[in-house]
């Protein structure tokens, strides 16, 4: 025998570590029926989930009050042409499918938040929001996408 070859005790031993650990390995419910008896299960209890007073979820808001998101303000939208789109040049007018005087609309990653009107303050040019869509609607926009 050599000296990294174990005696046939530890050999033993081994074998009945393994098959111990082979024992407690089993799936509970094969461990259930050899030795345990069934225990008791109660349905979970979870607590009440409501919004706050300012129809904001309960919790710290602050943690994403710094992440960034994409604003975009909407004035309408056209199907064109390449060959069109090869021939514009400045002063080139592209007829969009909004009327002049209705709502731009405003979304955030690409979902629809509000609608409003466009203004100028200090020679820049900015939105007044009119209208504001409701949570109820957003998740019925959601749903259709």
């Amino acid at each position: 025998m050599s000296p990294d070859t174990p005696s046939a005790e530890e050999q033993d031993a081994m074998a009945a570590e393994w098959a111990a650990a082979l024992a407690e390995s089993k799936p509970a419910e094969v461990a259930e029926e050899v030795s345990q008896p069934s225990e008791q299960v109660a349905p979970a209890s979870f607590a009440n989930f409501s919004p706050s007073p300012n129809n904001l979820p309960s919790g710290d808001i602050n943690m994403i009050l710094d992440i960034p998101v994409q604003l975009t303000v909407e004035l309408g939208r056209t199907r064109i042409p390449i060959k069109n789109i090869l021939q514009l040049a400045q002063g080139s007018v592209v007829e969009l499918d909004a009327l002049a005087g209705e709502p731009m609309d405003v979304l955030v990653n690409g979902y629809l938040i509000a609608q409003g009107e466009v203004v100028v303050v200090n020679d820049k040019f900015g939105i007044r929001l009119t209208d504001i869509v409701t949570p109820s609607e957003r998740m019925r926009r959601l749903s259709k996408a």
